[in-house]
């Protein structure tokens, strides 16, 4: 176990290390660390041992890269994601190659996780709820919603433990409820608030307890709809939340959610509020002290190709479609990184090109919209 987490020092030495090599405004300050504006994503593959080597190799080789930001949810590939990073950050760590303090790690609960490869029929999934989550008492029935997703402070507890034995540390840097509007599906507004309380009441304990240095919401549509649908997210209202329950020096700090060329919501809807003034998200969140993680960047290879010429005429100095879109992304005012699925080293070599130029100006990128 590694008994560490980034801290300001650690991560800026980790930029000065490319000082020669990257774009100097490759590095963000947000949350007093330094983020790489490209992180690596996790979510893909399939459950086997050649995917598990191959993302553990394509870490090793994006931390070199200068990519500190590692991304993953103790649900990815049945755990496998995050045992396979946390096997590719103990390799590093141990030849030295770099220190704990440099990388910032995080992951996220609420699905269930299988454990290495899914059930294979109905009754060995139940077999699997009852040993695991049932019968020790983690969670009822009951708390599970559309039988997939849970957030009681109890199964936080438990799948946040998983995740420091998969990662092989003690604290990470960010924690996430993963797509916590997926309870309003089956609750009311005024059960979902009171569910999420709870859980921000485990996670300042668990900050306390020095398992998480920070928290917040890793979510797919909450904060891109309009506030009629019953998805739908107020960032002002989950931040009063966490100040409800800890005051001004809550650590609810990161918001993760879809940026990319496709979908534009965060800074096109005018969906959410501060003080009763409409704004979107990327400004409320700036406003709020809430750090913007994109995921999504290329929309799961979607967006690696076939792209209209515009967006090279746009985000100009790049050879391939995949790098344009995290351009795009990562020179979104108000986003910090882009995460992009790599379990590859050569789709690692690829995307950190980009890291080697500054983002596209302010006209280049508004050329994108004049032209829609």
């Amino acid at each position: 176990m590694q008994m560490k987490s980034a801290t300001a020092q650690g991560t800026k030495g980790y930029k000065e290390r490319y000082a020669n090599s990257l774009a100097q405004d490759h590095f963000r300050f947000s949350q007093g660390l330094w983020f790489s504006s490209i992180g690596l994503g996790t979510y893909l593959g399939g459950a086997d041992d050649l995917t598990d080597q191959a993302y553990r190799a394509a870490v090793s080789r994006a931390v070199e890269l200068g990519c500190n930001v590692l991304d993953s949810a103790v649900n990815y590939r049945f755990q496998r994601s995050e045992r396979s990073v946390g096997a590719a950050l103990a390799d590093l760590f141990t030849r030295g190659s770099f220190a704990r303090e440099e990388i910032i790690v995080a992951t996220k609960g609420g699905f269930i996780p299988f454990d290495t490869y899914a059930p294979r029929s109905r009754e060995e999934m139940t077999a699997y709820l009852v040993e695991t989550f049932i019968a020790p008492g983690i969670c009822q029935w009951e708390d599970f919603v559309q039988g997939s997703h849970c957030m009681t402070p109890r199964y936080l507890a438990h799948q946040l433990d998983q995740s420091l034995r998969n990662l092989q540390l003690d604290c990470l840097d960010i924690y996430y409820i993963h797509n916590p509007e997926s309870q309003l599906e089956e609750v009311t507004r005024e059960e979902f608030f009171r569910r999420l309380r709870l859980a921000f009441e485990f996670l300042e304990t668990a900050v306390d307890a020095g398992k998480i240095s920070a928290y917040g919401t890793a979510t797919w549509n909450g904060y891109r709809v309009s506030p009629e649908s019953r998805g739908y997210l107020s960032l002002e209202e989950i931040v009063q939340t966490a100040e409800e329950v800890a005051g001004a020096g809550h650590h609810f700090k990161f918001v993760q959610l879809p940026v990319n060329i496709g979908m534009i919501e965060a800074f096109t809807d005018l969906n959410q509020t501060l003080n009763g003034r409409k704004s979107n998200l990327l400004e409320a969140a700036a406003a709020l002290d809430v750090t913007i993680i994109s995921s999504a960047t290329i929309l799961q290879a979607r967006l690696a190709s076939n792209l209209p010429p515009i967006v090279g005429e746009s985000m100009k100095g790049l050879r391939t479609d995949a790098q344009r879109a995290i351009q795009f992304t990562r020179s979104t005012a108000g986003v910090t990184t882009a995460l992009v699925g790599m379990s590859n080293i050569a789709h690692v070599e690829e995307n950190m090109e980009v890291a080697r130029i500054s983002p596209a100006s302010l006209a280049d990128y508004m050329k994108l919209f004049e032209a829609r």
